[in-house]
C-alpha cells in the first residue's frame, strides 16, 4: 500500500455528524447525494496506526480499561493544529459547541500536545500539535494563509 486514499466515519445521524465535521471542525463538505457529504480537499494522512484499545484508554483515562459507560471507539483519527496553544483553543471551541471532551489538553512524549474526544459516531478524535510533522511539512510546502485553529494542517 502506498498511501491512505480516504478516511471517514460510518454515520447513523447524518445531521449530527455533518454539524460536528463541518461546523465544529471546519471541514467544507459538499452534498454529493441525499445524506451523503464529502470533500476531496484535505491533505493526506501522515500516519496509519493500529491503536490497541488499552492504549487508547490509557491516553484518555489513565487506565488500561475503557469505561463500560462510554462506547468503545471503532476507529481513531487525529487532526493537527498550528501550535500547542491552538490545541486548547480548539478544545474550548468544541466544548462551547456542546461536544464532550474525554481528556483535555496535555503534553505527551516527543513534544506533542493532545486532547481527546468522541465524535457522534464514536470515533476517537485527537486534537493535536505534532511539532516534527509541522517541520517536515514546512520543508515540502509553504504555510497556508488564514488557517483557523480547527482547520487541518496535516
Amino acid at each position: 500500500m502506498s498511501f491512505v486514499t480516504g478516511f471517514g466515519p460510518v454515520v447513523r445521524d447524518v445531521e449530527s455528524s455533518r454539524a460536528f465535521w463541518g461546523r465544529d471542525l471546519g471541514i467544507a463538505l459538499q452534498r454529493l447525494a441525499p445524506d451523503y457529504w464529502a470533500t476531496e480537499k484535505l491533505d493526506g494522512v501522515n500516519a496509519f496506526t493500529l491503536w490497541p484499545l488499552d492504549h487508547a484508554a490509557e491516553s484518555c483515562f489513565g487506565t488500561d480499561d475503557w469505561p463500560d459507560e462510554i462506547p468503545a471507539p471503532q476507529a481513531w483519527m487525529e487532526v493537527d493544529v498550528e501550535s500547542h496553544e491552538a490545541v486548547g483553543d480548539a478544545v474550548a471551541e468544541l466544548e462551547a459547541s456542546g461536544n464532550h471532551v474525554l481528556r483535555g489538553t496535555r503534553g505527551e512524549p516527543g513534544g506533542r500536545t493532545t486532547a481527546r474526544l468522541l465524535t457522534p459516531e464514536g470515533l476517537l478524535i485527537g486534537i493535536t500539535h505534532t511539532p516534527w510533522m509541522h517541520r517536515a511539512r514546512a520543508l515540502k510546502r509553504p504555510p497556508r494563509v488564514g488557517e483557523a485553529s480547527l482547520e487541518w494542517v496535516i
